[in-house]
């Protein structure tokens, strides 16, 4: 018998945890559940997730009976608590993002000069990136394809729950869980394993049938919020796609599409880290923009005079969330509007969402932007009046966000600016969006011929 550490990450929970299995199997003289606040990710993370980790983490610490937390660099803080137990190994799932893959070799190395085995099993997706590759081991570029073979290639089913662990906690140096409060004014969800399966449960059982038919209509708020629960690993991908397995139906169809994009853009950051900040395409490096100012704290703040566009972003600001076709309407307008780089609104959103995901964040803006996998057409340029016609047609998405507009009706909530007397306090349009659609195609054409 032995004893073992199971070092938590983005897996906070007890359910169809492969890491945590092993860890309890091989740790017959006891386990460390053990986090680290890793400088490198905390600090940098925006205070909603701050928040919203704070939460998860005091949920599995109520669900184990404690939680080890230390606060350093991994690679000495994992050392330390495993030597501190006498562990033969410490077990976690696999990490595939740049940051996370280098620091866990260099956890590796460091255990492996005291004879400590850092020991991968699972990894946060059903398909762990890389996994999948064309014919001629290449990495896929497009989703469609790519969506046909991780369906054929398929996921195990969900692993057990852990039974009964002799959880053991080292004496000397631990960190309080953090008790970061969100930012004024904003409510972050219920967080830990036990809400994840609730709102899961209670998705499937109302909302799921649905999904292919309401997904991008804001107004109706009939999404199902898992990404939150999703991004700190409070429920497996595998256990959700076992559930819609059991609930046939385009809806859970539609649904199987947007996890498998998930997995799409983790492989996509997995074969090209640069893409963390840089183009995927790179000929699109040479496209003109203009400097942020204003014109970019107006767009965070949800004062750019389009409602669809200020109601999203003051649903970012409420709840560090925002509805999915209302983000890709939002990016659409900072970049093709606006003439900001892609990079500093993905950089904004990373800060203010509690599901901020660096591979589905980066690569998604990079969709819009045009220069990404798979992307979007640069000249399919979004006009924001009409995207608020056509998904929130009767104005309750906007109503329910940006208050001044709450006392317009549907024929006239969507362009307040051609009313006689326009609503006091809510701006005038910021920009036109006709010019700067044609100054937007002026700016591609620039580049085209380099475009690869």
């Amino acid at each position: 018998m032995a004893k073992t550490v199971m070092w938590f990450r983005r897996d906070l929970r007890l359910s169809d945890n492969p890491a945590l299995l092993d860890a309890v199997a091989a740790g017959g003289d006891g386990v460390v559940p053990l986090f680290v606040l890793d400088d490198q990710l905390f600090d940098k993370s925006g205070t909603p997730r701050q928040a919203y980790l704070g939460a998860s983490l005091s949920a599995l610490a109520e669900q184990i009976g404690d939680l080890h937390v230390v606060h350093g660099k991994a690679s000495d803080e994992v050392v330390r608590v495993a030597r501190a137990v006498g562990a033969d190994s410490v077990h976690i799932a696999a990490d595939f993002t740049p940051y996370g893959s280098q620091r866990d070799e260099d956890v590796e190395k460091a255990l492996d000069e005291h004879d400590i085995a850092l020991l991968r099993t699972g990894s946060y997706y059903a398909v762990a990136p890389g996994r999948i590759r064309k014919g001629d081991n290449s990495p896929y570029r497009v989703y469609t394809p790519y969506f046909k073979a991780w369906l054929e290639h398929g996921w195990r089913p969900p692993a057990d729950r852990v039974g009964e662990a002799a959880w053991i906690f080292p004496d000397g140096r631990t960190h309080p869980i953090p008790d970061q409060a969100p930012p004024p004014g904003m409510t972050v969800p219920a967080a830990g394993e036990r809400a994840a399966r609730r709102r899961w449960a209670d998705y499937i059982d109302a909302d799921l049938a649905d999904y292919d038919d309401v997904r991008d209509l804001p107004g109706v708020d009939r999404t199902s919020r898992m990404s939150v629960h999703l991004k700190w690993g409070e429920i497996h991908p595998r256990t959700m796609l076992a559930d819609l397995a059991d609930h046939p139906g385009k809806g859970a169809d539609a649904y199987r599409r947007e996890i498998a994009f998930r997995e799409f853009y983790a492989d996509v950051l997995f074969h090209r880290p640069d893409t963390v900040d840089g183009y995927y395409n790179k000929s699109f490096e040479a496209m003109r923009y203009d400097d942020p100012g204003a014109v970019l704290e107006a767009w965070k703040n949800g004062r750019t005079g389009f409602p669809i566009v200020d109601a999203g972003m003051r649903q970012l600001l409420a709840e560090g969330w925002m509805h999915n076709r209302v983000r890709m309407i939002v990016a659409s307008f900072l970049v093709k509007d606006l003439h900001v780089e892609w990079q500093h609104g993905a950089r904004h959103f990373l800060d203010k969402l509690v599901d901020a995901d660096i591979a589905s964040n980066q690569h998604g803006w990079q969709w819009v932007a045009g220069c990404g996998t798979d992307a979007s057409p640069y000249f399919r340029i979004f006009n924001p009046t009409t995207q608020g016609k056509k998904f929130d047609a009767a104005g309750d998405y906007i109503r329910r966000y940006v208050p001044e507009l709450a006392g317009l009706d549907a024929r006239n909530i969507h362009e307040p600016w051609l009313l006689d007397n326009p609503p006091e306090g809510y701006p005038p349009p910021l920009v036109d969006h006709a010019v700067e659609r044609l100054e937007s195609l002026s700016r591609y054409d620039e580049i085209r011929g380099g475009i690869r």
